[in-house]
């Protein structure tokens, strides 16, 4: 008998990910995402005018209407539980979308809110829910201007769902996007990671880590302001909601068909949140961000935008953690503490479902 495995007819242990029905992964901003827009999304939508913007797949789209650049966005919000150490449901979802456009490089200007409200939701927890969504918006200099309710029959809706839109308008000159992500660029977060998610988990599963971890959701459109405003030269930037610091990075090397070196010890992860994610069995670059970005900037001008940050309310913890390479092509990997590396792949689904 010999002692040499028979690899041809081994079979892969992983989950199957050809799946008749929709499961929770599809949703989690890994792969099984980005499959079911890929194969099942994107082909419904092809020949849709402006189709060539839906497939850059961005936080934001950026349109040409009028002579004038506009970003549109819209979100939705599911998060369970609805309330969080530090935040809500409310101000999860006005800060998400006013982000996403932020990140495209627009100055947001107005949203729209979509209610779906279970039948049975105390009144009094749709007025906190709105009320925050009011103080959020006026935070961040933005206008609600328009939404939508509808309600649904008690034990079909899990309390509320929201849904925001927004609109922005991208200055002149600012251009940003894959296609301006090159081999050299550095890459820095504005704050610390993994906050939102642990908070989120924390409450969901009655769970207590020795210090009260807060989500980390604010508007970054006043980071952005300022960054744009310097003079650095901005090639990209994106905020790592689900799935994380690793999801977006992935996401960025793939698409703008680089490859990304960070050092591991550089992110900035603080403290209670590295321990409740070694207690949770959690990689940290994986969960979930709500008040952060992640920035692609020319390498020349790494140290002025990480000043530009530290020297906002939103960024005083900013943090160059790599560069981008030529080499390995959609890969991103890391440099470990120890001094070897490891490759930091796009997650199958997410580690923590319904965390936004």
């Amino acid at each position: 008998m010999s002692d040499r495995p028979d690899l041809e007819n081994w079979s892969c242990p992983l989950p199957l990910r050809d799946h008749p029905n929709v499961v929770m992964g599809h949703g989690g901003g890994g792969r099984l995402s980005a499959e079911l827009v890929e194969h099942l999304l994107l082909p419904a939508f092809a020949g849709t005018h402006d189709a060539d913007v839906l497939n850059q797949l961005g936080d934001a789209a950026v349109l040409s209407l009028s002579g004038r650049r506009v970003a549109f966005s819209t979100d939705s919000y599911v998060v369970q539980p609805r309330f969080f150490p530090g935040g809500n449901i409310g101000d999860l979802a006005v800060n998400g979308t006013i982000n996403d456009l932020a990140v495209s490089g627009a100055v947001p200007l107005a949203l729209s809110v979509g209610l779906i409200l279970e039948e049975g939701l105390a009144l009094s927890e749709l007025a906190f829910i709105a009320n925050t969504m009011g103080m959020a918006a006026r935070r961040a200099g933005v206008s609600i201007v328009t939404g939508d309710t509808k309600v649904v029959d008690f034990g079909h809706g899990d309390g509320v769902y929201i849904n925001t839109s927004g609109i922005g308008v991208v200055p002149a000159g600012v251009d940003l996007g894959p296609h301006r992500v090159t081999p050299g660029d550095a890459v820095i977060v504005s704050g610390v990671i993994g906050r939102h998610g642990v908070a989120v988990l924390s409450v969901r599963e009655g769970l207590e880590f020795g210090s009260d971890i807060c989500t980390d959701t604010v508007p970054l459109n006043g980071l952005v302001h300022d960054l744009l405003g310097s003079g650095v030269e901005v090639h990209m930037m994106r905020d790592p909601t689900r799935g994380g610091v690793a999801a977006t990075l992935n996401e960025i090397a793939t698409s703008a068909r680089v490859g990304v070196e960070i050092v591991e010890r550089n992110v900035p992860v603080p403290d209670d949140v590295r321990a409740a994610c070694g207690f949770l069995g959690l990689d940290p670059l994986y969960v979930a961000n709500e008040g952060c970005l992640v920035a692609f900037v020319s390498a020349a001008d790494a140290d002025q935008a990480i000043a530009v940050m530290r020297n906002h309310e939103f960024g005083r913890d900013a943090t160059l953690i790599g560069y981008v390479t030529g080499d390995h092509v959609g890969t991103v990997v890391a440099r470990t503490s120890i001094g070897g590396q490891r490759v930091v792949d796009l997650p199958l689904a997410e580690q923590l479902p319904r965390i936004c």
